[in-house]
């Protein structure tokens, strides 16, 4: 096995940067970086840091002995300063020393071979590091304790239990065995379709936390939108202009309302286009509206209703009334009265997005769907057990339950997952 290091702080000038190093020669390079003995486990020392007797840098030096590791193997990390120049020679001695850069994810993957991680906590690394918002970091932290991993493997435990009835009832059909071995089976597995079913149907929350709410404005052209957008945003995000149809593509910004992940999309004023460029940006507008999770539909209170604009208000959108500072008296629309100019009714529309986005991604407490291949796999699984319950013969039923099992077993790496470790830890960041 390979050695392998990787700074595990942000690239760049910093004050301090962390490198990590793990395999069968980061015991060896430490003792010959430090001209010193190995520190006390779990301990930070401090030491300087030599390479062919000229001092690189002082700082912190924590030993980590396998297998009591990150990833089960012999770990150090080197906390030194965090200028371009100490990096290039550290990284030039332990090159020297016999270790490679590590492969993103690397140091995760070795931690899932080492069995320190299932793929399921393995992911929500992953999903720490990339956290953006509260929300996001407390459904990453939850899985990362393995709220996940003890659904699943309960749910696997169970039907290898059921399998493990219906088999019983074919292989020893002569013995004495208790009745009705292959009816308890049944009625487990109706419960825990029940119990995959409830876990299916919770509107992709937690594969949308991860990505965010989308929430799109639209409206006619100069009723304020982009400005609408960078008041929000709190600077210049998208350009704006008194000439009509200004914004031709989808302009976003990414907001965290209330500890939720929120991605506004600006787009252009829906008209009759005059030339192909606009038309396209139209296009894109109506796309984007059908794709949102939420419409902020935007009227220029100062101006008729555009009947047009009207027609997309829907149970999915929230009525804008812009530029109430010069809205007139008897204005028909009823809605939220905003103004991008003075800034008036922002703070409620930012609380009531906030709030819509709490009641789209926060949940009961009970572990979330984080990815489109757990879901697939529980699908598959749920598949099998409509078979087994269907099937003809016990040996049948037996193999839809194993089938079943299996699936359940790809999620949390058990099985059948060699062919997905790579895409699954080639995302992740250089030093997990």
């Amino acid at each position: 096995m390979d050695s392998i290091f990787a700074l595990a702080s942000a690239a760049g000038r910093a004050g301090v940067a962390v490198y990590r190093l793990s395999g069968p020669k980061v015991a060896e390079t430490v003792r010959s970086l430090t001209g010193a003995d190995l520190p006390p486990p779990r301990r930070a020392v401090f030491r300087s840091i030599f390479h062919k007797g000229e001092l690189i840098d002082q700082g912190l030096v924590i030993w980590f002995p396998a297998p009591a590791s990150f990833t089960g193997e012999d770990v150090a990390e080197l906390q030194i300063h965090g200028g371009r120049a100490v990096a290039q020679a550290l990284t030039e001695a332990l090159r020297a020393s016999g270790l490679r850069p590590a492969e993103p994810g690397e140091f995760s993957r070795r931690a899932f071979e080492a069995g320190k991680l299932d793929l399921t906590q393995a992911e929500a690394i992953a999903d720490l590091v990339d956290a953006e918002t509260a929300a996001q970091r407390r459904q990453a932290l939850r899985q990362m304790d393995g709220a996940l991993l003890r659904l699943y493997e309960d749910w696997r435990e169970r039907l290898l239990r059921a399998q493990a009835h219906l088999e019983a009832e074919i292989d020893f059909s002569d013995e004495d065995l208790p009745g009705g071995l292959s009816e308890a089976a049944r009625l487990s597995l109706q419960d825990m379709m029940a119990e995959m079913s409830l876990h299916l149907a919770d509107g992709h929350r937690g594969e949308r936390l991860r990505d965010g709410l989308h929430a799109t404005i639209l409206g006619s052209p100069n009723v304020g939108k982009s400005s609408l957008l960078n008041r929000i945003a709190g600077r210049e995000a998208a350009i704006v202009s008194s000439q009509a149809g200004t914004t031709r593509d989808v302009i976003e910004v990414h907001l965290d309302l209330g500890g939720y992940p929120v991605v506004l999309a600006d787009t252009a004023g829906l008209r009759e286009a005059g030339e192909a460029v606009e038309e396209e940006g139209i296009r894109r507008a109506r796309a984007r509206a059908e794709a949102a999770d939420l419409k902020l539909v935007v009227f220029d209170a100062s101006q008729p209703v555009d009947a047009a604009v009207l027609e997309l208000v829907d149970d999915q959108s929230l009525v804008l009334l812009n530029k109430s500072d010069l809205a007139a008296a008897d204005f028909p629309l009823k809605g939220m009265a905003v103004s991008a100019k003075t800034g008036d009714g922002l703070d409620v529309l930012l609380a009531e997005l906030a709030r819509r986005a709490a009641d789209v991604l926060e949940g009961s407490g009970a572990p979330a769907l984080t990815r489109a291949r757990h879901r697939a796999a529980i699908e598959d699984a749920l598949e099998n057990l409509r078979h087994a319950l269907h099937a003809g013969l016990p040996e049948l039923a037996a193999e839809d339950v194993r089938l079943a099992s299996r699936a359940l077993g790809r999620i949390t790496g058990r099985v059948d997952v060699e062919d997905m470790l790579d895409i699954i830890f080639r995302e992740f960041c250089i030093g997990k």
